[in-house]
């Protein structure tokens, strides 16, 4: 049995997710981002002087344009399959909260995890990956996309809401962050670096500080729960499948014993919690051993570490490996969302290919950058930062064939 496993599962199922609770005075662990220890911002602000810098973040990024768009675009299934799939927002929303339940844990700074959390995906454009891959493959030769890098891009220059300075502001902890964002279905590599202002970022070390590592996993843990709930609704996802996949299996065995008659939609649930429940009891302890093991003193140290320092134990990660297998066989090549996915491709590429042929069709914000930064970064931008409804009415508008005369 995995060593995550070991401990009892919880029968109160309401409270499975319920941890050892995360004392808010404890002091950080030394190699945490620590408020006063902040990089600080590109442009200077007067900010308040209570409460914590990532906290202003945290406001900053709430509050713009960027995250509110979140709720109307895909993560797996396109907004309009129904009511009760995730979005890109409510994703972000559980990845920020198994991120601050993990930071808490293991003593890092939890506003700041919070932060990267609930901007990860800020540069995510329409249509989930489908559309991350139309738009990477019609800059394949214009510098490229890569929705982690658009994040950055978003929070640096997109977002523009004070007079003084384009972007947020954010802090070097959280723009770092961003920028060395990486899970399994990422590709940083596959898209050209930004500018000179992201030259710090890079040159502050080949890692990012422990509390954006936390947020890598959230990100993992989060999509995989929650597409499996998503995936047997729609999917047709099926217990029977499932019941092959380790950690699944030994989650289920407390609830079936109770529940043996009952269907996988009414236990799936408190089923998918005591996975949430053990993955994070192991990320805590496979983490502590790691850091342990780092001999790393502060931040810098764990900046400069080739290696990352959070993470699961190996059981465990060959546990979600193979539930992700699963999703990607089930799901994600699933016939409904490849139909999806091909749709949302097409869309973008038309309506990518009317924007090059008449710029002058896009809003004049954009037109006039395209002087300097080139049309396909400028149509690039425009798409990227669509909702999925928004995409299908221009698409309407741009690309639907002229209607017919009337004979005579």
């Amino acid at each position: 049995m995995c060593r995550a496993f070991k401990a009892e599962l919880s029968p109160h199922f309401g409270q499975a997710v319920v941890m050892t609770h995360v004392d808010p005075q404890r002091p950080l662990a030394p190699c945490a981002v620590a408020d006063h220890a902040t990089r600080g911002r590109v442009h200077t602000e007067t900010r308040p002087a209570d409460g914590s810098p990532f906290e202003f973040d945290r406001y900053r990024i709430l509050n713009s344009m960027a995250f509110r768009r979140l709720q109307y675009k895909t993560q797996v299934f396109v907004v309009e399959s129904g009511d009760h799939f995730r979005t890109r927002l409510t994703h972000t929303l559980e990845v920020a909260a198994h991120a601050q339940r993990l930071a808490g844990l293991l003593r890092l700074n939890t506003s700041v995890a919070g932060a990267i959390a609930l901007a990860h995906d800020l540069g995510h454009p329409p249509f989930g990956h489908a559309g991350e891959a139309a738009l990477a493959d019609l800059m394949k030769d214009h510098g490229g996309f890569e929705h982690n890098l658009q994040s950055l891009r978003v929070v640096d220059y997109l977002e523009h809401p004070y007079p003084a300075f384009r972007g947020l502001n954010l802090s070097f902890e959280v723009r770092e962050s961003l920028l060395k964002h990486h899970t399994v279905y990422d590709k940083p590599d596959s898209a050209t670096p930004l500018g000179e202002e992201a030259r710090p970022l890079l040159d502050a070390g080949p890692s990012l500080p422990l509390e954006g590592q936390v947020t890598n996993l959230a990100d993992m843990i989060a999509y995989t729960l929650h597409d499996i709930e998503d995936g047997l609704v729609e999917c047709g996802l099926t217990e029977v499948s499932l019941n092959r996949c380790t950690i699944w299996r030994e989650a289920s065995e407390l609830v079936r014993r109770q529940f043996p008659s009952k269907s996988v939609h009414a236990v799936r649930r408190p089923i998918l919690d005591n996975i949430a429940r053990l993955i994070v009891e192991d990320v805590v302890e496979e983490s502590r051993r790691l850091l342990d093991a780092s001999g790393v003193a502060d931040l810098d140290a764990v900046r400069h570490k080739e290696v990352r320092l959070v993470g699961f134990s190996a059981p465990v990660r060959r546990g979600i490996e193979e539930l992700q297998a699963l999703l990607r066989d089930a799901v994600y090549r699933n016939d409904k969302v490849a139909r999806m996915d091909a749709n949302a491709r097409r869309l973008i590429r038309e309506l990518f290919e009317v924007y090059l042929a008449e710029p002058q069709l896009l809003p004049e914000r954009f037109f006039t950058r395209i002087s300097d930064q080139g049309s396909h970064r400028v149509i690039c931008d425009y798409i990227a930062g669509m909702t999925d409804r928004f995409c299908r009415q221009e698409h309407g508008r741009r690309c639907a064939p002229p209607t017919s005369p009337h004979p005579m």
